[in-house]
């Protein structure tokens, strides 16, 4: 509470200031003399998990937990009593710093990457540890950064249950080949624990429905098609396997979708998809729906 001077009243009177309005009201008659007021004091914490931090003031951007050289600034005090060449101490110094900028460096990158992907801040967190941890065992050497940086995401990304394609990850890594993120990624593989497992293909089913504009129903019984045919002994790519149930289903509804499209959205050529379509069609009323189609529907389903 402060005193100035009230309009209304005509005097100088106590002012109460509503800090969540940014209003200046007069405690006398309720007159407000100053409406959205902005309040520069400091802006204050008060979390329950703060408790440790001596200073609430909440300034700056977030600090990474990955870096352990603050804001990468070096500077290197010589012993007045120490004589002779201190290129050493400098060379070493240099190295250190050089070292904390490759580092911030990937750790931007995959910020960018992931955000181009529109990954989740889980999956982009869990690619900035395995970074870290590649940092440390020196295995970027002799290597192209975008591919190990691009590995660091593919193996986040399967860990989470969220897998991007290799040619996805490509398509982010300036140029990267998925011939180069493929060596990158057994790299990693052989030196770290990490631990990918295989590409479980209703994994993509949201995604690449979602590409190609189907309705949610389709996008269900797709779901479950491809659960099903787990159980079934096809020996073929994931994907490949994947196109050719989408191109079945949508087969069979109004909103068709052309052999074409399907390939561009999967990235399985044609044929492969023809060759898929040919190993799933006697399966066909095994792994269909019934909710979604009945035997007769899945009759008129055209042979490959």
């Amino acid at each position: 509470m402060d005193f100035d001077y009230c309009f209304e009243c005509k005097k100088n009177t106590d002012i109460v200031v509503d800090h969540k309005q940014g209003d200046r009201v007069c405690t006398e008659c309720g007159l407000v003399l100053e409406a959205h007021s902005i309040d520069e004091t400091a802006e204050w914490r008060n979390f329950n998990d703060d408790n440790n931090d001596k200073d609430p003031n909440r300034v700056g951007s977030a600090m990474s937990p990955f870096l352990d050289h603050g804001n990468q600034l070096v500077t290197l005090i010589s012993n007045p009593h120490k004589t002779g060449d201190h290129s050493g101490d400098v060379l070493s110094s240099r190295r250190l710093h050089k070292a904390g900028t490759n580092l911030v460096k990937g750790l931007e990158i995959i910020a960018s990457m992931a955000d181009s992907l529109g990954l989740v801040a889980t999956i982009k967190n869990r690619a900035d540890e395995i970074y870290v941890k590649v940092e440390e065992h020196k295995l970027c050497r002799g290597k192209k950064l975008n591919a190990i940086l691009a590995a660091c995401l593919f193996i986040a990304c399967r860990e989470n249950k969220l897998s991007r394609t290799l040619k996805e990850l490509g398509t982010v890594a300036d140029g990267v080949k998925v011939k180069e993120i493929n060596k990158a990624i057994d790299l990693i593989r052989k030196h770290l624990e990490v631990s990918m497992g295989g590409l479980a293909t209703v994994e993509l089913v949201r995604r690449f429905c979602s590409n190609l504009g189907v309705k949610n129903r389709i996008v269900v019984a797709v779901q479950e098609a491809v659960t099903n045919v787990e159980e079934l002994d096809i020996r073929r790519s994931p994907k490949s396997v994947l196109a050719a149930i989408i191109y079945m289903i949508t087969q069979l509804s109004e909103d068709r979708k052309c052999l074409k499209d399907i390939s561009m959205i999967a990235e399985v050529a044609e044929l492969t998809i023809k060759k898929s379509y040919k190993d799933l069609y006697p399966y066909a009323t095994r792994f269909m729906p019934n909710w979604y189609a009945n035997e007769e529907d899945i009759k008129k389903l055209s042979p490959p």
